[in-house]
């Protein structure tokens, strides 16, 4: 039994100010070791403590052991979030650091947070994502952070378990939930015919160049140059808990110079005269009230857009895949769809190059059954 002090038969317990427990004790080797985080209740701590007062009845107890093997997964997984860098050794984008956190805090921790690195089982993973109540998406993302969190634990650095106890073939990966369906060129015309003249510009340049939303409101007057049809991209807004952050693109390759066909520059220049203010660091596209747009402003005019070119399934960022595809069938190569789209990878890519070939097919199979008739 603890004296007011906190001192006990093995170790010490102290309660903080914030009505936690911290536990210590002081090993074979004459020094202290405290435990690796504080504790909700005073029974948990001498359970702890218990844990390293065997080890050396045993002769098992060695200095740091004890420590590596009670970190729990929430521990190590609110580490490993703060001190997760990209592959080129840069900090995580803000929403992808705070989709993390979101992946962890609503889906992960709750089931595993508590349990210790070295008692997370198969068994204990299978059980976990079996009982996972979201939709396909997020589970996947779920299971897929889970296991880069534990492969990070394996690894030499850390070596707090001996094998990734994450081993559902396929548990990682989603099936598309959205079929995409380019726009026609007839559809477009609908669209940009029905929504307001203040954003035809924007949907003209989605289309054609497959600029994502993030980087399209991010443009300036500066970054489009009337003289050679070219707009720079070099920003990108995320939003996140509800606020506009920016920052560079998606992926480094997202830095670039984009074309505009020459077709849609009366536009562009139209656009520009009417609805952007004169200084060079003028948004494009501003919110009404000034500042960037967000999403809820555009969808408040896009869906009757689409309804009107009977497409009520057509996603805004489904012009980025007409851009592409329609990219792709004018024979572009892999390369140069890379740079345009901002890809820094070809496997994205290479989806709409699939994509003209397909077309191609059909406007080969159309060629014959005119030559029939």
């Amino acid at each position: 039994m603890a004296n007011k002090a906190g001192r006990r038969g093995f170790g010490y317990i102290r309660r903080l100010p914030s009505g936690r427990f911290h536990a210590s004790y002081v090993g074979p080797d004459t020094k202290r070791h405290n435990a690796p985080s504080t504790f909700q209740t005073r029974g948990d701590a001498e359970g702890w403590l218990n844990n390293r007062r065997n080890e050396i009845r045993d002769g098992e107890w060695v200095p740091g052991r004890a420590k590596r093997a009670s970190v729990t997964l929430g521990e190590f997984a609110d580490r490993w979030l703060e001190q997760r860098r990209k592959a080129d050794g840069t900090l995580l984008a803000p929403r992808t650091r705070a989709h993390y956190r979101k992946l962890l805090d609503d889906f992960i921790l709750p089931g595993l947070g508590g349990l210790p690195m070295k008692a997370i089982t198969p068994e204990t993973v299978d059980e976990w994502y079996g009982q996972l109540d979201t939709g396909p998406v997020y589970r996947a993302h779920a299971y897929s952070l889970l296991r880069t969190i534990l492969d990070s634990a394996l690894s030499a650095r850390y070596r707090l378990i001996a094998a990734n106890p994450c081993q559902i073939p396929g548990a990682g990966n989603s099936k598309r939930v959205h079929d995409v369906q380019p726009a026609t060129l007839d559809e477009l015309a609908a669209i940009v015919e029905a929504i307001p003249a203040r954003y035809e510009a924007m949907i003209l340049l989605a289309a054609w160049t497959a600029l994502r939303y993030g980087e399209l409101i991010a443009l300036t007057r500066a970054d489009v140059n009337q003289t050679t049809g070219v707009v720079r991209v070099r920003r990108g807004i995320t939003w996140v808990e509800g606020k506009p952050v920016v920052g560079p693109p998606k992926s480094e390759a997202g830095v670039r110079g984009v074309h505009i066909p020459p077709h849609l520059l009366p536009a562009i220049k139209e656009h520009l005269r009417e609805h952007v203010g004169k200084s060079r660091d003028a948004l494009l596209f501003p919110a009404r009230g000034g500042g960037y747009m967000r999403p809820a402003s555009l969808y408040r005019v896009w869906y009757p857009a689409r309804e009107a070119a009977s497409r009520p399934d057509l996603h805004f960022h489904d012009l980025r895949h007409t851009g592409a595809t329609l990219a792709a069938q004018t024979g572009a190569t892999l390369a140069e769809l890379m740079q345009r789209l901002g890809h820094s990878t070809p496997s994205a890519a290479m989806r709409y190059q699939h994509a003209a070939q397909q077309r191609d097919r059909a406007i080969a199979e159309r060629l014959s059954e005119l030559a029939g008739e």
